[in-house]
């Protein structure tokens, strides 16, 4: 499964913006669900398909977060910007 991510620690109530040259998945996981993510195991997520840009996710909660882009197992790329604005 091909996809991008950024990480970093986010605030709670913080508010990210993700702006999206295409519809894409958006998700956020945290670092047990996003080892669970890129070894194809079951996951919880933050988020879903991006059908509108920005896209926009509150932070749950403090800590390291992943904020992942990926086409579902369709081939391409998308151009993204994460944006955030702090609580």
């Amino acid at each position: 499964m091909k996809f991008q991510y950024q990480s970093r620690h986010f605030n709670k109530g913080d508010l990210i913006s993700v702006e999206l040259d295409k519809q894409a998945n958006v998700i956020l996981l945290d670092s047990l669900n996003f080892s669970k993510f890129k070894n194809g195991g079951k996951y919880k997520y933050y988020g879903g398909l991006a059908t509108y840009s920005p896209f926009k996710i509150t932070i749950p909660s403090a800590g390291m977060w992943y904020v992942v882009i990926h086409l579902g197992g369709y081939s391409g790329t998308v151009k993204y910007k994460i944006n955030v604005i702090s609580d």
